[in-house]
């Protein structure tokens, strides 16, 4: 790890780097102005690609041009091009009316065009290709006509409605997020949602504590339960208990009410003490640590071992470390949302080089951690148009504040990451994609997801910016156990969170024995039965398939305090 305490030049170097770091939100001038020229010395020698270009531009002219006289001379007219299904922008009926009709498509098309501008450029690698265009997709939603009140049909609707008490209500809106960032109070709407009484409040008791983790214990609710206990890892980026939200979406209620017991790891907020702590520290503090109470506590001999995005990820280098050294006491490995491979990691690789991770590190370096609010802007950049621009519609020019609820609050209730753990994240796993390619080191000796040998169960979702489902299902071609693979509908949240009797729910699901030959996700998605409702019931399923006889519940381990317990409340 970068430590610049020991040479002046490097600390005066660090140290203008981190306060540049605020200004630029995390990301690097450098990296952006490499792949910025990347691009344009690339596209300076294809004249071929140029000529296409402006013949491109040329045609959007002259459709755009007979857009105009069409909508002029108020005959109908089809529009040249069109959104996105995803992009919700512009499905109010206003947007087909004069001239609102012609701002969207004057942006459309000229989304259109720079989107072929980015890309299929001879020389530019598949990496930089999809970073200048996700670059160029920032600066063109920044600049769409729904930003703007004289050109959004939807918000001179809504001034005509409220003879333009929406902008009064906007503004007060506007004031008080802006009180709220700078006094840290939750976001408006949340308040609601306290947790360990609307959230977190499936019973239990926190039953070990060590520096990074608090280990709860759920209370049985069934006289009889499966013999192997389930361990829960969450990712440390978030708290624990979006799979604890209200009682109605927890999926913890959900599993103690099938005869389960259930364990769940809360993780400390890292504070500027915690900067040295790397990986291998949360990997025997935290699963490894847990592993060991769990057993001691219900004299179980072995545990079905469950990983949430990072969470999972750090659970199967550590199920691989037990594999290898001999270790059974995992019976199964359940993966929601997590990579063993990072080679097609989604958005959030777009800027992750050697010039970002630096940079990063040295924004880390000035207080020790990866602060939540420079993580919580990189994800709202994943989903620009909903999570910034659509929000700034509604409730700064419409005036309208979103009805709270439990994932909201969660969502707001942000973590921390360690200096030294998140640069060996960054490092060894987005880098240099060490797990997968067997170069990841535990105990001084290399790790790889082909050391698994038990029952997998993972779980991508279709909508995921965060971990593409397609390099989630890598497991199954990595290890060489029978892998249950669940796609369902949804996001990185949202996919997860899919209790029974959420509306519109589905999922397919295969099972691809250790025996058979690997196949490609496109080839699963043939094999794959889909199936209407949530998959919680279908992994439940799985995991009692893979349980012993049920029995009478273990007793419950020492009581340090109740559930939720106290690193939860951490901020």
């Amino acid at each position: 790890m970068h430590d610049p305490d020991n040479d002046l030049s490097d600390m005066v170097d660090t140290s203008y780097r981190a306060g540049l770091s605020e200004l630029t939100g995390g990301l690097s001038p450098n990296a952006l102005a490499q792949l910025y020229f990347n691009w344009m010395t690339h596209l300076s020698t294809l004249p071929g690609k140029r000529s296409e270009l402006t013949q491109h531009a040329a045609h959007n002219m002259i459709d755009f041009g007979q857009y105009l006289t069409k909508c002029a001379l108020d005959v109908p007219a089809e529009g040249c091009a069109h959104p996105d299904a995803r992009d919700r922008r512009f499905r109010y009926e206003g947007w087909e009316k004069f001239p609102f009709n012609v701002y969207k498509q004057g942006f459309l098309l000229t989304q259109q065009w720079w989107d072929d501008a980015t890309t299929n450029v001879r020389g530019v690698t598949k990496a930089n290709e999809r970073a200048i265009n996700f670059t160029a997709r920032q600066f063109l939603d920044a600049m769409s006509p729904a930003n703007f009140p004289l050109t959004n049909p939807e918000v001179l609707d809504k001034v005509r409605e409220t003879k333009g008490h929406n902008f009064a209500e906007g503004a007060k809106n506007f004031q008080e997020d802006i009180r709220r960032y700078f006094f840290h109070e939750k976001p408006a709407a949340t308040e609601e949602f306290r947790v360990g009484r609307e959230l977190a409040a499936t019973p239990g008791k926190v039953v070990f504590r060590n520096h990074l983790i608090e280990l709860i214990q759920y209370d049985a609710v069934t006289e009889k339960v499966h013999p192997e206990p389930i361990l829960i890892t969450p990712a440390w980026i978030m708290k624990y208990y979006i799979l604890d939200l209200s009682p109605e979406n927890s999926m913890v209620k959900y599993l103690t009410e099938q005869g389960f017991t259930v364990f769940m790891i809360s993780w400390r907020n890292p504070g500027v003490e915690d900067a040295d702590l790397g990986m291998n520290d949360y990997r025997e503090q935290g699963p490894m640590a847990a592993l060991d109470q769990v057993l001691e506590i219900t004299g179980a001999e072995k545990v079905h071992g469950v990983g949430y995005c990072l969470g999972g990820t750090l659970l199967s280098i550590a199920a691989a470390a037990m594999a290898r050294d001999g270790d059974d006491r995992l019976a199964s490995l359940t993966l929601f949302a997590a990579q063993s491979d990072f080679t097609e990691a989604g958005e959030l690789m777009l800027f992750i080089s050697e010039a970002e991770v630096a940079f990063l590190e040295d924004m880390m370096w000035k207080n020790g951690y990866l602060d939540a609010a420079q993580m919580a802007g990189a994800f709202q950049l994943l989903r620009s148009s909903d999570l910034i621009w659509s929000r700034m519609q509604h409730e700064y020019l419409m005036g309208e504040r979103p009805h709270g609820n439990d994932l909201m609050a969660w969502n707001a209730d942000t973590t921390r990451m360690p200096y030294r753990m998140h640069s060996e994240y960054l490092r060894y796993l987005f880098l240099n994609n060490a797990f997968a390619a067997g170069h990841f080191e535990v105990g001084g000796r290399s790790v790889t997801p082909t050391d698994l040998r038990i029952p997998i169960f993972a779980v991508g979702t279709e909508t995921d910016h965060v971990a593409p489902w397609k390099s989630v299902f890598k497991i199954d071609t990595l290890s060489r156990s029978e892998v249950t693979f669940v796609l369902t509908n949804g996001g990185h949240n949202a996919g997860v969170v899919s209790e029974p009797g959420h509306p519109r729910r589905h999922f397919r699901v295969h099972t691809n024995p250790d025996s058979a030959p690997n196949v490609a996700p496109d080839e699963w998605l043939e094999l794959a039965e889909m199936k209407q409702g949530s998959w919680w019931p279908e992994w439940s399923t799985w995991l009692s398939e893979r349980s012993g006889a049920q029995c009478a519940p273990p007793k419950s381990g020492k009581s340090i305090c109740d559930a939720p317990g106290t690193y939860v409340m951490m901020e």
